[in-house]
C-alpha cells in the first residue's frame, strides 16, 4: 500500500488553514493534526480500496474534508447521527474529529471497508463514539438517530425513496448532492432546503424533513 510522503501531509495542512473560512470552519492545531492523520491513513488504503477517486492534497482537503465539516453548523449539539454507505468515512469522521460532541453510526455493506474505517477511528481517537455495521442499511433497522448523512451512496438516486423511508422518522436527512438530486427530492414533494456548498455551483446540501406519519 502507498505510503503518505511529508509533502502531501504539509500541502494537506496548509489548504486547511487557507480555506476553513470559506466553510464557516474554524479548527485548532489538535483538529488539524488529526484531520492530517485522518488524510494519511486514507491515502495509505485507498490503492487497494478505492475509497475516493484520486486528488491532490488540497483538493482533499477542500472537496472531501472541509465540504463534509460543512454540514456541522447543521448540527445541534449532542446530536446522534447515522450515515449510510460511509465508504471512506466522509462525512462521518471529519465531523467525529472537530465535534466530539457528537456520536455516529456508520453504515457500510463492504467488509474491507469498514475494516478501514474502523482503522481510521481507532487512528484519529474517535471509537468511543462510533459504532460501525456492516451491512446495506434495507437488511437492518435505522438506529436511534437525530440525522442522517449520506455522501457517497452507490445508485443512490435508486436508492432514494427506501432510504428516506428506512431514516428514524423525527431525524433530519443531510444529502450531498447535485441538482440531479435536487430534482429527486422536488419529485418527492419533501419539507426541503437547499444549502450551496462553499466554492462550487454543482454540490448542494439538502435539509430534508422526513413527511408526517399518514
Amino acid at each position: 500500500m502507498t505510503k503518505i510522503n511529508t509533502d502531501s501531509s504539509v500541502e494537506f495542512l496548509r489548504a486547511l488553514k487557507v480555506h476553513e473560512a470559506d466553510y464557516g470552519v474554524e479548527l485548532n492545531d489538535t483538529q488539524r493534526r488529526a484531520l492530517c492523520d485522518y488524510y494519511e491513513i486514507l491515502g495509505v488504503w485507498n490503492a487497494r480500496l478505492h475509497l475516493v477517486a484520486p486528488c491532490s492534497p488540497a483538493e482533499f482537503a477542500t472537496r472531501h474534508v472541509l465540504e463534509s465539516l460543512f454540514i456541522l453548523r447543521f448540527v445541534k449539539r449532542g446530536a446522534r447521527l447515522c450515515d449510510v454507505g460511509s465508504g471512506g468515512g466522509l462525512p462521518a469522521v471529519p465531523c467525529l474529529i472537530v465535534r466530539p460532541d457528537v456520536s455516529y453510526t456508520l453504515i457500510e455493506s463492504n467488509l474491507k471497508k469498514s475494516v478501514f474505517l474502523r482503522e481510521a477511528l481507532a487512528r484519529v481517537g474517535r471509537s468511543e463514539r462510533s459504532e460501525i455495521i456492516n451491512a446495506r442499511f434495507e437488511n437492518v433497522s435505522a438506529p436511534i438517530a437525530d440525522f442522517v448523512t449520506c455522501r457517497a451512496l452507490d445508485r443512490f438516486a435508486e436508492m432514494f425513496d427506501a432510504l428516506v423511508a428506512w431514516s428514524p422518522r423525527e431525524s433530519t436527512l443531510l444529502f450531498f448532492g447535485g441538482h440531479a438530486l435536487g430534482e429527486r427530492v422536488e419529485r418527492g414533494a419533501l419539507a426541503h432546503t437547499r444549502v450551496q456548498v462553499p466554492r462550487s455551483n454543482e454540490r448542494f446540501i439538502f435539509i430534508i424533513k422526513r413527511p408526517p406519519t399518514k
